[in-house]
């Protein structure tokens, strides 16, 4: 999915480099390097996501982020910082953004990320409790209920949240980071191999009644539902 895309960062050597590397995914971009330029941007123009640093000149990034939440602007934030404190990723994400990385970001991550907050927000903006179907997988979040070619699946709880987030962005990757954010609320990284054990039970309850196996897993980012 290409998207467009708007970068606020300061460093202009930096922001272009980014941009560079997301242009390689297809998307387009523009760059910003302060927050009050930044603020009428978005409220002027569509961005499919932004990409916000912290620390602005002008107005800093958590600053901007209340204001446009203030005024009901809903785009997609992703806010960047050389900041990797808990205090400091908590504090972004209470002032309004949907997901926070920290620098430096490796491009095909902060791509998978981008890709799932997209289609995540399409998703949460029809209906919370919609029925996913991809290929013979249906997933239904309000019932907390999973069917392949119409046999249930018996899945635990934390079983069917990974399905579920993987089948809410079937055809993008879903970071292993990702998933321990999303369905183990972990900001770190645990010793043991959490995210492996679990896509492993998961593969043998999708294949209980046969069928090829749907996740694909992408060597060094992590894993995909065939869309």
């Amino acid at each position: 999915m290409s998207l467009s895309l708007l970068i606020v960062e300061d460093d202009e050597e930096l922001a272009t480099q980014l941009g560079e590397q997301l242009s390689l995914f297809g998307h387009r971009y523009t760059i910003i390097g302060d927050g009050r330029r930044a603020n009428q941007m978005i409220a002027t123009t569509h961005f499919d996501a932004v990409i916000l640093d912290r620390i602005l000149p002008m107005i800093d990034g958590v600053t901007l982020l209340k204001s446009l939440r203030q005024h009901n602007i809903l785009t997609p934030v992703i806010m960047m910082t050389a900041l990797g404190q808990s205090r400091q990723k908590v504090e972004g994400l209470e002032s309004g953004a949907d997901d926070y990385v920290v620098k430096p970001v490796d491009p095909a991550e902060l791509n998978a990320r981008l890709q799932a907050l997209v289609r995540a927000r399409g998703w949460t903006d029809n209906r919370a409790d919609e029925t996913l179907r991809v290929g013979d997988l249906v997933v239904s979040p309000a019932r907390h209920s999973a069917w392949r070619d119409g046999k249930a699946l018996r899945l635990q709880k934390t079983e069917f949240k990974v399905l579920a987030e993987l089948v809410r962005h079937a055809g993008t990757p879903v970071t292993r980071a990702m998933l321990l954010e999303r369905v183990w609320n972990y900001d770190f990284e645990p010793a043991t191999n959490l995210v492996e054990a679990y896509i492993r039970r998961l593969r043998i309850k999708l294949m209980e009644f046969g069928g090829d196996d749907p996740v694909v897993t992408i060597r060094g980012l992590g894993y995909m539902i065939r869309g």
